[in-house]
């Protein structure tokens, strides 16, 4: 293929240069300047022909072209829809499966693993990977968790079970990228810390070295089962040489420093021991040379000699031979078609037709199952019958060996096992296929449903059923960590039924289903397995032509978005919203997605656009009598106004604010409205209540187990502490946050906290070690898109600069600064940035262009009402004066600035004006 493509491509471009010389050619045979010697001469002679042979070419061309397009392969165009993917999930176990009582003897294999460990661990060597391939149904699975089970009290942090689907049919392989994701998150790395992205090469990498990092000084048993190449589990290895990982898969993964063990068939000898003693029987009753003759029909493979063997438990009055004679007659019904399979197909065979028509019927619909492993609830929602039927039936087949029992009451059926089932119901010609992922997706609606009323805001958000959906039986979620649990549960299943529904043109289901993971996905992640979610659901409702519900889907789609700090792409998505609802004047929706707009644009500091979608999305909430959508509009609108330095309406909108939330019970919304009123108390110089505000509402997200916001009130009460003289209150605060927001991997909190602790440093005498924090933070703002942090930072840095004598540096700082602030709209940081700039000048004996300085910064603070930044420009107003015209001259500024200073409990600065002030009076 590729040599072809290289063909026809060469052939294009000289194609391409004969054109080209062909149009010199024509223009020069109609042109009187110039001559074409020899065989070109006769083009200049026939310039007509030439005309005509040009034509022919370009003609020859385009469809070569055209030709090689369709050839091609599609290419997926920019739109978020058109690019849609239903996202994967990994299922990780943080315990083993259970061990099974179908181990029989592999003391050889055993045996070559313990001595492979103990040598490693006993000579402090790293452990190698050890790789089991086998046959399907040789026991590689069992084998693994037998053995992980011997070893577990030798790896004390802890023992992981992923199943990567690498021959799991209907499932795709996992992603490795996904399969780190799932890790990292069971050994208790937060979601808001695990890597994300677009580029799924560099997430995959960063989410490898942070798992690699994670379990570095670790001795933890991680087992990789069913794993589908060498590609998809490298990067899930760990980096430090004190964990053991099993791998199990159907083909040979062989790779340096790796242990290969192949797990064949039981021994004829070790088969016949298996059998007898899961059979039940006392092995003096067994027709011996039948039994041999069972295990060989069925290839010595434990699976099929578990299952021959149960079936004669369970029928007290067969013999052995009995037996043998119905499993003969149960290869010969298999026919040819499946010669290649029969030794343990024909044992499945004999098993699923000893079961009553009603527990057929069962298992066959368990092959429809879209995910990996369920529970009693979800069989039930599958096949149709009552809670407690279905458990009676898995308790059933689990007893009979056809399906495997997982930690939790949860049960899974053996890849093969799941073929067969899918083989009896002739997937894809079935309708009880469509019905079954039908019946079961309608159970996940219903379950999330109850899910999202114990974590979601405001109550679930999930669409109601269908008029004909059947009532299903939901888990009993008493608690949000209830509900929290079940849902990282269920996590890898849902998404899977979301791909098989997107396959089965459900696009019903899938919208919905996405609308109802949104709220989990929102506070659990990873953002971008969301964004996969939320884009596949867009696409499904295009397919519908339900603009309402492809409104919903990129509004979601732009908080995601909006959470990834991906701005551009969150406003793109949620102005989309905004049209789709527009379409069919959906003005719940669209006052939904205008907030989040508003959201992102006061998050880039496009205040004006902020403000006005806000205001926009206020007006329909009231319309609509929307009090929670009205309150939350409103709180949004005040840290507009605060942010454009209009304090007294920022605290009238966040009062009003406070007032609903209170009268709604949201104390999620009660919080965010105390901590905003605080900030802009602060700007107002009223620092008392500023501390008390962050103080009620620290104490509420202490109470919501809220750490993110935590952490924000933190860094709120450090600046109120640094800004009263309490420095090493302030550093404990803003060190405490920033903790916070390094383990959450919150990244816009972080870079306030480092840019707080930058101030602090400098407050605090240490300017060098103030530059590097402030740089970083200037450089984690700039990577968010943040002009407002920048323009702080830059303030900031400016300042310190100054201090170390890099006046230059600091000037250019504070004028960079400055060009943001004005373009944002911030004249309080304006104010700040004149009042910064002043000082400098002054400092460097300059006290003429400073006071000009602080004369503009005068004025901004009194039309805005900021006390700190008025008192600091009397301040420099008034030591001006002294410097230019000698003591004594700006008395009267320096006596407001301190009277304004004591105001606001500044007593550091009132004492060295007043030392200043008796010096000239004494």
């Amino acid at each position: 293929m590729r040599l072809r493509r290289g063909i026809a491509v060469s052939v294009v471009a000289g194609g391409g240069a004969v054109t080209t010389l062909l149009v010199g050619l024509v223009t020069n045979a109609v042109s009187d300047e110039s001559r074409w010697p020899g065989w070109l001469g006769w083009l200049r002679e026939h310039a007509w022909l030439s005309f005509v042979l040009l034509g022919v070419t370009t003609a020859g061309l385009t469809a070569l072209l055209a030709g090689l397009s369709e050839a091609r392969p599609p290419t997926q165009s920019g739109s978020p829809e058109d690019a849609a993917v239903p996202p994967e999930a990994a299922l990780v176990l943080r315990s083993l499966p259970r061990d099974t009582a179908a181990f029989t003897d592999r003391a050889t294999e055993l045996e070559l693993l313990m001595e492979s460990v103990r040598a490693a661990q006993e000579h402090g060597e790293g452990l190698p990977v050890h790789m089991i391939d086998g046959m399907p149904g040789v026991g590689k699975t069992t084998f693994a968790v037998h053995a992980g089970h011997l070893l577990a009290e030798r790896f004390p942090d802890g023992q992981l079970f992923v199943n990567l689907n690498g021959h799991t049919t209907g499932r795709s392989p996992v992603q490795a990228g996904e399969a780190l994701a799932s890790l990292l998150a069971a050994v208790g790395v937060p979601t808001q810390r695990i890597p994300i992205g677009d580029d799924v090469g560099a997430v995959t990498e960063a989410r490898a070295a942070l798992w690699r990092s994670r379990l570095a000084d670790k001795k933890a048993l991680l087992i990789l089962d069913n794993a589908a190449s060498y590609r998809q589990l490298q990067p899930l290895l760990p980096g430090g040489s004190g964990c053991l990982v099993l791998v199990t898969s159907r083909k040979r993964l062989v790779a340096d420093e790796e242990v290969v063990m192949s797990v064949n068939a039981l021994p004829p000898e070790h088969a016949v021991d298996l059998f007898v003693r899961l059979s039940g029987r006392p092995a003096d009753t067994l027709d011996r040379n039948a039994v041999h003759e069972l295990v060989r029909l069925c290839g010595c493979l434990p699976l099929g000699v578990s299952l021959l063997a149960a079936r004669l438990r369970h029928h007290p009055s067969w013999t052995a031979a009995n037996l043998r004679e119905r499993l003969v007659a149960a290869r010969d019904r298999l026919g040819e078609l499946r010669a290649g399979e029969r030794a343990v197909t024909a044992t499945f065979d004999l098993s699923y037709r000893d079961l009553v028509p009603e527990r057929q019927l069962f298992f066959r619909q368990l092959g429809f199952f879209p995910g990996t492993d369920l529970d009693a609830h979800v069989a039930a929602a599958l096949a149709g019958v009552p809670v407690v039927v279905a458990r009676r039936h898995l308790e059933a087949l689990y007893d009979n060996h056809l399906i495997d029992e997982h930690p939790g009451s949860r049960y899974r059926l053996h890849d093969l096992l799941r073929d067969y089932a899918r083989g009896l119901a002739v997937e894809g010609e079935s309708l009880d296929h469509l019905q079954a992922v039908q019946r079961v997706c309608a159970y996940y609606l219903g379950a999330l449903a109850v899910a999202n009323e114990k974590i979601a805001r405001g109550g679930a958000a999930v669409p109601p059923a269908t008029d004909d959906a059947s009532p299903v039986e939901s888990p009993d979620l008493e608690s949000r960590p209830e509900a929290l649990s079940w849902l990282e549960t269920e996590r890898a299943n849902i998404l899977a039924c979301v791909r098989r529904a997107n396959g089965l043109a459900l696009y019903d289901l899938v919208v919905r289903l996405a609308a109802a993971m949104a709220p989990f996905l929102r506070q659990a992640g990873p953002w971008d397995q969301a964004v996969g979610l939320h884009r596949t659901a867009a696409e499904a409702a295009r397919r519908t032509g339900d603009q309402r519900a492809r409104g919903d889907a990129l509004a979601e789609l732009g908080v995601v978005r909006r959470f990834m700090a991906a701005y551009p792409q969150a406003i793109e998505a949620l102005n989309d919203a905004v049209t789709a609802y527009e379409a069919v004047d959906e003005r719940s929706g669209k006052a939904d997605a205008l907030n989040q707009l508003g959201i992102v644009w006061y998050l880039t500091a496009d205040n004006e656009d902020a403000a006005r979608a806000q205001t926009e999305a206020l007006a329909l909430y009231r319309e609509l009598g929307h009090r929670l959508g009205e309150a939350n509009a409103l709180a949004d609108l005040g840290m507009t106004y605060r942010q454009l330095s209009r304090f007294d309406a920022a605290v009238e909108a966040q009062s009003d604010a406070l007032a609903i939330y209170r009268e709604l019970g949201d104390r999620y919304g009660e919080a965010n409205s105390l901590r905003d009123l605080g900030v802009v108390h602060r700007l107002m110089g009223a620092y008392d209540l500023a501390a008390r505000h962050h103080q009620d509402a620290w104490d509420i997200y202490r109470e919501l187990g809220d750490r993110v916001h935590q952490a924000y009130a933190l860094n709120e009460l450090g600046v109120v502490r640094r800004l009263t003289g309490d420095i090493g209150g302030a550093r404990a605060a803003h060190s405490q946050a920033l903790t916070h927001f390094a383990e959450l991997g919150e990244r816009f909190g972080r870079a306030n906290s480092i840019r707080h602790l930058g101030v602090v440093n400098r407050t605090s005498g240490n300017a060098a070690e103030a530059i590097r924090l402030l740089e970083e933070s200037l450089d984690a703002y700039r990577e968010l898109g943040s002009r407002g942090g920048e323009a702080a930072s830059l303030s900031e840095l400016g300042v310190a600069r100054g201090i170390v004598g890099e006046r230059d540096g600091a000037i250019e700082n504070f004028r960079r600064g400055m060009e943001i602030l004005r373009g944002l709209g911030d004249r309080c940081g304006e104010a700040e940035v004149l009042n910064h700039w002043g000082a400098l000048l002054l400092a460097s004996g300059e006290p003429t262009p400073a006071r000009r300085h602080f004369d503009q910064a005068l004025t901004l603070a009194h039309d805005i009402r900021c006390p700190l930044e008025e008192a600091r420009a009397l301040e420099g107003i008034g030591r001006c004066d002294w410097t230019m015209d000698g003591p004594g001259s700006g008395v009267d500024a320096l006596r407001s600035a301190v009277t304004i200073y004591r105001r606001l409990g500044v007593s550091a600065t009132v004492d060295d004006i007043e030392q200043l002030l008796v010096s000239w009076s004494g």
